[in-house]
């Protein structure tokens, strides 16, 4: 008797129930009409339901985007991956992250212990670069300093982005998740410079480097702390230098250590100035621009 498992083909995947589908990824109807449902869009922010489902015809139509087609269709838009990557999905081999919404129990230093790390190449998935292309980070920057990881958190298997620590482990990071591997460590860069620069989070320090891609590059070192509870740890690494440069979050606990740096010592500089109106560096080099079409569309 043949036991292997079938495999679903493309064409066995569109006939995937929609609602269902949409359930499972935590999207529930605002209200049925016959067999129509409507969502409020998950491909994107709306106060207002525009995203239609018909469960007769199982296809979909985002009236915001002027979009619409099959679960196949609409998974490659969701998850920002290929259809082989869908496919793997469905099959078993990959999961992707439910929406970070469902995520708050997983997230964080608590499930440190639970992730194992299967393997590391080179990146190069396109759900992956297509999430770096949306956090505005070169796709060379992040090649030279990550790795596509794949790994394993309760009995399944996810890829993302990887950030190895001075200790071995990993930052991961996708659209729909943020996780630490262990062992959680700060990430150091010796390149012999007398300056230092301090970044809280990998996705900042990548990119400060992909903006030097574009200018003379500064001769400095750099330490990213991964976690601020990690800030004293750092501290060994930052002050060997005669100036460090500090770009750290510009919340509530960020500016908190900013203060305490500047009150240790006159080596430390905030530089957190740049992006004021901002929550980082990387949320300013997103969102570069658009204040400015906001006004002049006014």
């Amino acid at each position: 008797m043949n036991t292997s498992r079938h495999r679903v083909s493309v064409n066995e995947a569109r006939q995937i129930d929609m609602v269902e589908y949409l359930l499972k990824l935590g999207h529930s109807p605002a209200k049925i009409r016959n067999f129509d449902y409507w969502y409020l869009s998950p491909l994107r922010e709306e106060k207002t339901p525009s995203f239609k489902v018909n469960r007769k015809l199982n296809c979909w139509y985002d009236h915001g985007i002027g979009k619409g087609g099959n679960v196949v269709d609409f998974a490659i838009l969701y998850h920002n991956c290929t259809v082989s990557e869908f496919l793997q999905e469905v099959n078993g081999y990959f999961s992707f992250h439910p929406p970070a919404t469902l995520l708050a129990k997983l997230s964080g230093e608590k499930t440190e212990g639970k992730i194992a790390i299967l393997s590391e190449k080179t990146l190069s998935s396109y759900a992956l670069e297509r999430y770096l292309m949306h956090r505005r980070i070169s796709i060379t920057v992040a090649k030279e300093y990550c790795k596509e990881v794949c790994y394993e958190l309760n009995d399944k298997k996810y890829f993302g982005i990887g950030f190895k620590n001075d200790a071995g482990g990993y930052e991961l990071r996708n659209q729909y998740s943020k996780l630490s591997s262990a062992p959680k460590d700060i990430k150091t860069f010796d390149l012999g410079a007398k300056e230092g620069i301090a970044f809280e989070g990998f996705f900042d320090f990548l990119s400060f480097i992909s903006i030097q891609k574009n200018f003379a590059p500064i001769k400095a070192n750099y330490v990213v702390l991964n976690s601020l509870s990690l800030f004293e740890k750092g501290r060994a690494f930052m002050e060997k230098h005669e100036h460090i440069k500090l770009y750290l979050d510009h919340d509530k606990t960020g500016q908190k250590f900013t203060r305490y740096a500047l009150s240790l010592s006159k080596k430390y500089k905030d530089e957190s100035g740049l992006y004021k109106n901002y929550k980082d560096l990387n949320d300013w080099i997103m969102n570069i621009g658009k204040d400015q079409k906001k006004r002049l569309k006014l």
